[in-house]
């Protein structure tokens, strides 16, 4: 199993995370996201991703790329601690909290639209870190209150880490690197602080990588 990744990416620690929860081995082979104009835009690479995006994970000669669809490809193929327990009504909450991540906060803090908001706007750095802020801090108050809906345990459901807390975790540590305004989002700060206790999430923090500069 390989797994492309860049320490600093939101959406590989996140695959990260699920691989250590579920004791599974990678090779992880990096791909920097900014060093000769970004490795991630070489023609090879686009054939393993034509997004031109990390995490993409290779195993039993299946390419995947997104890390939700990884993280559920994962769930499904090495079912032992099990990602989306549950209901279905269970499992659609914690996959609402994903996407809401996925799909409504990450976008708009991605590297790609943040350069793009440099070269082609001039939005200067402090307008970029307004920009983020803005955005990031308004979808965590959003999941703070489909969090606190669902009626948390020590993690987003009961007391076992799933599919939202391996989500909410990196996109909390993409916020800090703004600082963003958390206050209004205290129970996603105690699921943050009961995750990080574990070796799963400590061995995938961006620090804790080979490519880690």
């Amino acid at each position: 199993m390989k797994l492309y990744t860049y320490y600093r990416s939101s959406a590989a620690y996140r695959v990260r995370i699920a691989l250590n929860l579920k004791g599974l081995t990678v090779d992880q082979i990096p791909v920097h996201l900014s060093r000769n104009g970004g490795e991630q835009r070489t023609d090879a690479y686009r054939e393993i991703n034509p997004n031109a995006l990390v995490p993409s994970l290779e195993d039993n000669g299946a390419v995947i790329n997104q890390s939700l669809a990884i993280i559920e490809y994962l769930d499904e193929a090495y079912p032992q601690v099990p990602l989306l327990p549950g209901s279905a009504a269970d499992r659609a909450h914690l996959r609402a909290i994903a996407l809401t991540i996925a799909c409504d906060i990450h976008p708009l803090q991605n590297l790609r639209v943040l350069t793009y908001l440099a070269r082609e706007l001039h939005a200067d750095e402090e307008a970029r870190n307004t920009w983020f802020r803005h955005w990031v801090k308004n979808g965590l108050e959003a999941v703070e209150r489909m969090v606190v809906r669902g009626k948390p345990g020590k993690f987003t459901v009961a007391d076992t880490p799933t599919l939202a807390d391996i989500f909410i975790v990196p996109q909390l540590a993409n916020a800090r690197r703004v600082n963003a305004d958390l206050s209004g989002m205290p129970t996603l700060l105690r699921i943050e602080a009961n995750c990080q206790a574990l070796p799963a999430f400590q061995r995938a923090a961006p620090g804790a990588q080979p490519d880690a500069e």
